[in-house]
This record gives structure tokens, C-alpha cells and sequence, in this order.
């Protein structure tokens, strides 16, 4: 039996791609003033300022208004008839285990991650939150390499919480329990009673984790339903620290228990009938958010490698795996009844002012893309209802707002330039969020051909 590496190992083992390693050992150089011109710029609260200048230092917004100038030499660009908006956020995602040519453990190393990453950036992203499947040391890594490059998306993950060797699917079950053997570092963190509970969130805290995610759901049976005494123990501990819970659950009844106990947000939110205007109300008047994460069942029926929007991160192999099949069709039918509901689930949460927040959970399963899919999560919000401008939302000031990034989310003075300008206005057809001119991450042009170019 393979003994797990030390800490030390697993880095000297690393395959280190040569750009990344030049960014852990250099500083970051200091990037032109830009001076954005003649913009549409969906500020990303609601409105719109139409033909605006957008001004940026040292990786900032500082101005927005009209007939600005550089205060000294920099960088001009007329975007005449473009849009410009912050960058998108991605609030349940599982990086590492999906690469450009198969999924699994054997993927999940430093240099897949950033991989990752950079494939979110080229769609747009500015933040990833990565729920409970990143050993903490590694995630640590991944957080410094972001740092110091500057040209990634912003890396958030947390510390999962389930009854032992539990919690994930079973199939990504499996594959986390190898992550564990091969690195010698924890990934899920089994708990057994409120006291171990208590601790366990206890000690995460002081290792630094800000976020703890807990399954709440028995897998159709083969699995362990994490006990309402142990959730209970979780959220008002993670409470008094300061540390936010976010809730894998399946079923919509209990989600009143967890408001009470005190959870932020749910990564599966169930909005069928279940999903009551009572519920509604409940988890608005606790700040709660809900994502609903559809796309992980619509897709999978669905033959998207033949979508060009995807193409350029599929090898051949993984592009023939999702193209058409007897279970892949270019347009599977929908069932009327779910469609019908999940419609009415999407009025009561706009009637209640609840916060919906875009989550695709990207990685979890094989074939489910990094980036793409919050474009098509976005696509079906509006199909079932949501206007244009609230999915914007959604994917940006108010997933920020929930996972505590100040710094994105809008286009503010203060907030990182982290931007994605596109040619056609997204708020009147939600699809031309595909149309992207370009991405900068604080303030930082991405360099999107060169990342699609890395696929086999």
C-alpha cells in the first residue's frame, strides 16, 4: 500500500508548468492605467449607464463618468458599442478532479487547478467558490498562487463537514477518498455528535478556513443523513467564529430547520412546490441564498460537445463523449409538469425578495465544464422566468455579496477591475453573455486565445 506523501513531498512533486512557476518566483509587474471609452457599463445594481468612460489604476476602478482623461501615460480603448459589466461568479463549483480530457483524482494536483482557474477566466469569471472537496494545504497553494498573478480568478473554497466517509456523491466519493490517500491530506471531515461537531468547526477556524460546507442528504438511501443535533452544533459554532455554512441538501423540508439553525445559503436549492411562499419568506427575512443549480440535470441529457462555446476546452475524446447519444440530444424534451414548476418556484422567489445566486457545481460529475456551464445555468434562469438583468445579478453583486467579496461585483469606484466587455447587450438577450470581445481580471487583459489553444 502506497504510503500518503508529506507536505513537502507533494510540492516537489509538482509538475510544475513552466508559467506558473516563473509567477510563484517573480513579482507581479505593475500593469498600465487603462482608460475605457464610450462604453455601455451595467454597473451591476440594476442599472445601466449608457456611452461611459470607465477609468482604471493599478488594477482599480477610479473614475466612471464621461470625457475622462488619463491623469498620465497609459492605455486608451474606444469600446464603442460594447457592454462592459463585472466579472462573473461561479458560487459551487469542485475544481480539480475535471481536466480538458477525462475527470478523476488522478487530475487534482496545483497545476490542474490553475488550469481551472484559467479556463473560468476565458469565461468571464473573476471568483470561483470551490465546495468542500480541496484538501485546506492545497487550497492554501492555489490561493497563493492567485495572489501573485493577479490574472486569475479569485479562489474561495471550504471545509466540508458529513458523517465519516461521507457526504459527496458516491461516485465523487470515491474519488476525494483517493485525493486523501495520495496526498496524506484531509478533504471531508467526518463528524459523529454536537461535541465533535463543535470541534472539528472549531479547529478549522483556526487553520483559516472562512466557509464550512455540510451535506445534508442520505443519497436515495446509501448513505448517512447528517443529524439535525450535529447541524445544529455546526452553524452555531461556525456562527460565533465568524465562519459562514453552506448546505448540500435534497429536499426542500429541511430547509426550514436549517434557517433556524442558523445555515447562510443552500447549494441545492429544491424550488418545486415544496419550495413554499412560506419558505420564501423565511429564508429572505434570514439573508439566506438560495442557488438552484439546474443545469448539473438539464446538461447531462444534453449533447454540448457539439456547442462551439465549449469546443475550445474538449479534446477529441471528451468531445465525442458529449455529443449526440442515445442518452444526449441536441434538444431533449422537458418534462411539463417539472418546467411548470420550477416557473411558479422562480416567481415566489422574485415576489419574495429572496437573494438567487448563479452556482453551477462545475467538477462534481464528469462532463460538466468549467465556465460554460454558468453561462447555460444563466440561460435557464431566464427560460424559466427571471428577466435578463436579475440573472446578471445573480452571477455578480449578489453572489459577491454572500461570499463576502468586496471587491467584485460591480463597477464601482474602489472595486477591482475585473471585467468582461462583450459585443452585444446581455440585458435584453441573456445569451449575449457568450459574446465575448474581452476579459480583465484586475485589470489585467486575459489572454484568451492562448488559454483555449492549451487543449489536446
Amino acid at each position: 500500500m502506497e504510503r500518503p506523501m508529506s507536505f513537502r513531498v507533494f510540492i516537489k512533486r509538482q509538475a510544475w508548468p513552466l508559467g506558473l512557476a516563473v509567477s510563484l518566483m517573480a513579482s507581479v509587474q505593475a500593469q498600465s492605467d487603462i482608460l475605457m471609452q464610450n462604453a455601455n457599463l451595467i454597473i451591476g445594481d440594476g442599472s445601466v449607464l449608457t456611452n461611459h468612460d470607465l477609468l482604471i489604476e493599478d488594477g482599480l476602478i477610479v473614475d466612471l463618468g464621461r470625457n475622462l482623461s488619463l491623469p498620465e501615460a497609459g492605455l486608451v480603448v474606444d469600446l464603442q458599442g460594447k457592454w462592459v459589466m463585472p466579472a462573473l461568479i461561479d458560487a459551487h463549483a469542485h475544481l480539480g478532479f475535471q481536466s480538458r480530457e477525462s475527470w478523476g483524482a488522478g487530475n487534482y494536483d496545483l497545476e490542474n487547478l490553475t488550469d481551472n482557474l484559467e479556463q473560468y477566466a476565458y469565461y468571464g469569471f473573476g471568483a470561483v467558490f470551490s465546495a468542500g472537496s480541496d484538501p485546506a494545504e492545497i487550497a492554501q497553494l492555489l490561493k497563493a498562487v492567485v495572489s501573485r498573478r493577479k490574472n486569475l480568478p479569485e479562489f474561495l473554497y471550504a471545509a466540508g463537514l458529513a458523517p465519516p466517509g461521507q457526504g459527496p456523491n458516491n461516485q465523487f466519493l470515491e474519488q476525494t477518498t483517493l485525493v486523501e490517500a495520495r496526498t496524506g491530506f484531509k478533504v471531508l471531515h467526518g463528524v459523529t455528535e454536537p461535541k465533535s461537531a463543535r470541534q472539528t468547526v472549531t479547529e478549522l477556524a483556526r487553520k483559516g478556513s472562512e466557509f464550512i460546507k455540510i451535506w445534508v442528504d442520505d443519497r436515495g438511501g446509501s448513505q448517512t443523513k447528517l443529524a439535525p443535533e450535529i447541524y445544529w452544533a455546526v452553524a452555531q459554532q461556525a456562527g460565533q467564529l465568524g465562519l459562514k455554512v453552506f448546505v448540500h441538501q435534497q429536499n426542500a423540508a429541511d430547509m426550514l430547520d436549517l434557517i433556524t439553525a442558523g445555515v447562510d445559503g443552500f447549494l441545492h436549492g429544491r424550488i418545486g412546490s415544496a419550495f413554499t411562499d412560506d419558505l420564501v419568506s423565511r429564508a429572505a427575512r434570514s439573508d439566506v441564498f438560495v442557488i438552484p443549480n439546474l443545469g448539473l440535470g438539464e446538461l447531462r441529457r444534453e449533447a454540448i460537445g457539439e456547442d462551439n462555446f465549449l469546443v475550445p476546452f474538449l479534446s477529441k475524446a471528451l468531445r465525442e463523449s458529449l455529443s449526440a447519444s442515445a442518452t444526449r440530444q441536441a434538444q431533449p424534451e422537458r418534462e411539463a409538469v417539472d418546467e411548470s414548476e420550477l416557473i411558479a418556484g422562480f416567481a415566489r422567489i422574485e415576489a419574495g425578495g429572496l437573494d438567487l445566486v448563479l452556482g453551477t457545481d462545475a467538477g462534481a460529475v464528469p462532463g460538466h465544464p468549467f465556465g460554460y456551464t454558468g453561462h447555460r445555468e444563466l440561460e435557464i434562469y431566464v427560460r424559466l422566468g427571471m428577466s435578463p438583468m436579475d440573472a446578471l445579478l445573480s452571477a455578480t453583486s449578489l453572489a459577491a455579496k454572500h461570499l463576502g467579496l468586496d471587491g467584485l461585483g460591480l463597477l464601482k469606484l474602489g472595486k477591482q477591475a475585473s471585467l468582461v466587455i462583450l459585443n452585444s447587450d446581455p440585458t435584453s438577450d441573456i445569451r449575449s453573455t457568450r459574446d465575448i470581445h474581452s476579459v480583465y481580471l484586475n485589470g489585467q487583459r486575459i489572454n484568451r486565445r492562448a488559454i483555449a489553444s492549451r487543449t489536446p
